[in-house]
């Protein structure tokens, strides 16, 4: 069983905002055993439509497009499908008393009668209700194969798929089994790895495939199979991974499927009854974001100073002006000074410290684009590591953030405070 996703609108192919719809309705699709043929994304005009239409039809069982539903001229999809079907607006009432009650309750300003021709839908769709807007979602079912039509509002979009369109298909078509698991690993490129598992991964059974998925000091490592039962694929998979896991141990940090590395430092972090603050300096607050991310830090996480200039490396965590005087801010010296005041001043069992050059300049001191020093203060003492990220801002960021996370979690891991 294939799908086609086609996202419809200008904003998408002018960069003006990324395309997550497509990111969601593949994960969700693939969650109940459909595979994705492709993805593409056109402008909101009639013979673009019709086109991909016809591709995707010689492709895919289930076509879902998304976008091109709002009450504006320039959106076309629905009188392209009535086109495209042979088909009339008809006015659905139910819908039209859905939009009247949103404008009512929770619109300021009056309704138009470009709100209330929302309602007008093709008549041989199956209309999808949408709940948290004025765009419904129609689903045709034409020659065996599935057309769908959902706004490109990702809320809306979600819920509709959710709620409406997976069931749908569930019903219609009998679908495989699809079973995936990933493995984190960090600190080793892909072909290292690969060089470590060539052997298990050449005598993988043929109805499991293995993927390197590389990104920003990690690999993660993706086993998918696919056959008529659940049960026996996730019991093939598991027992994949019991065999991988000790050529890999050094490196494992556990599965994606299960919780991200920084879940994995929050419960460590619990389990051990110990506390955590930061000092961010070419970081910028994203250890921070991605650790109050999670449901519960407040019960570990104390706090982060974001002390991106040198003044306030020294009044705010206390780093003495001589350090950065002497070896600059970018220094071993100065992120184990930064990762200590970080753990005084918020009374933390573990601190965490970055201080960087990640571009896109070599700045005042000199230092290489992408030298990162990483602090880490724990109830035993202070160490600092030294890396160079690369010369791509954005990634070096991240990879910073990623490669803190491993030092911490090792740290967790290797001794019991």
């Amino acid at each position: 069983m294939k799908a086609e996703l086609v996202s419809i609108g200008d904003e998408i192919l002018i960069g003006q905002i990324v395309n997550t719809n497509a990111v969601f309705l593949a994960k969700e699709l693939n969650s109940i055993g459909v595979e994705i043929a492709q993805i593409s994304s056109i402008s909101d005009q009639k013979e673009h439509i019709i086109k991909a239409l016809d591709q995707a039809r010689k492709r895919a069982d289930i076509i879902i497009m998304t976008g091109g539903l709002g009450p504006t001229k320039d959106d076309l999809t629905k009188h392209t499908l009535c086109d495209y079907f042979d088909d009339d607006l008809v006015l659905n009432e139910l819908v039209l008393e859905h939009i009247e009650n949103i404008f009512k309750n929770y619109v300021t300003t009056p309704i138009s009668n470009l709100n209330r021709d929302q309602a007008q839908l093709p008549s041989k769709a199956t209309i999808l209700p949408n709940r948290y807007g004025t765009a419904a979602g129609m689903w045709f079912f034409d020659q065996g194969q599935v057309f769908v039509s959902l706004p490109g509002v990702p809320y809306e979009m979600e819920a509709l798929m959710k709620n409406e369109v997976l069931p749908k298909i569930k019903e219609q078509f009998v679908l495989p089994a699809l079973y995936h698991k990933t493995l984190l690993t960090y600190g080793l490129g892909e072909s290292v790895i690969a060089e470590r598992i060539e052997e298990w991964e050449n005598n993988l059974p043929e109805s499991i495939k293995l993927a390197y998925l590389p990104s920003l000091g990690r690999v993660r490592l993706r086993l998918s199979a696919k056959g008529p039962e659940l049960e026996a694929l996730e019991k093939e998979v598991n027992e994949q991974i019991e065999k991988v896991i000790p050529l890999i141990e050094d490196i494992y940090f556990g599965a994606e499927e299960d919780q991200s590395i920084e879940t994995l430092i929050a419960d460590k972090l619990k389990q051990l009854g110990k506390t955590l603050s930061c000092a961010e300096s070419c970081t910028g607050g994203v250890i921070a974001t991605r650790i109050t991310s999670i449901v519960g830090a407040s019960l570990f996480f104390k706090g982060s100073a974001v002390t991106y200039a040198a003044e306030s490396k020294s009044r705010i965590l206390g780093v003495d002006e001589r350090i950065i005087s002497e070896q600059g801010v970018v220094s071993a010296a100065v992120a184990s000074a930064m990762a200590l005041g970080a753990q005084k001043i918020y009374k933390s069992d573990f601190a965490l410290a970055t201080t960087g050059n990640a571009g896109p300049t070599k700045g005042d001191e000199g230092q290489d684009i992408g030298t990162v020093f990483i602090g880490l203060a724990t109830p035993d003492g202070i160490e600092s590591f030294q890396f160079n990220m690369g010369n791509n801002r954005t990634r070096v960021i991240h990879k910073t953030v990623n490669q803190a996370f491993e030092i911490l979690y090792r740290a967790l891991m290797k001794n019991d405070f």
